[in-house]
């Protein structure tokens, strides 16, 4: 049985690898040794700021949220509060967008939410 060498294998891994550290600074760009470790580094802190992501955003909304209420003269717990008892099923997203985008409807939101207190 002859010898198996893995020129061709080995070659289509190294440019696999390389394709993805195109962009990489210095030598993460062109040795693969170097490369190989930058991309899997790079995999490593994509599925963790994936998760990261969710959390600013979340964060984002909240701050927006806080400020339209401290507007109103209330604070961002006392409407999540209200929302709540009145049974008031909006998102943080959306409240975020509505606060922004048409005060007036969050206006009508608080109203809302606070009459039932």
């Amino acid at each position: 049985m002859p010898r198996v060498r893995k020129g061709a294998a080995r070659t289509r891994k190294h440019k696999r690898i390389l394709k993805a550290a195109k962009g990489f600074y210095g030598a993460g760009s062109r040795r693969y040794r170097m490369a190989a470790e930058k991309v899997f580094r790079s995999g490593v802190f994509a599925t963790r700021d994936r998760k990261n992501r969710k959390r600013e955003f979340r964060k984002l909304w909240i701050i927006r949220i806080s400020a339209a209420c401290r507007q109103r003269g209330l604070r961002y717990s006392q409407l999540l509060a209200a929302l709540f008892d009145a049974d008031i099923t909006l998102n943080r997203k959306m409240l975020s967008e509505i606060a922004i985008a048409d005060p007036a409807a969050f206006d009508a939101i608080v109203e809302a939410a606070m009459g039932k207190k």
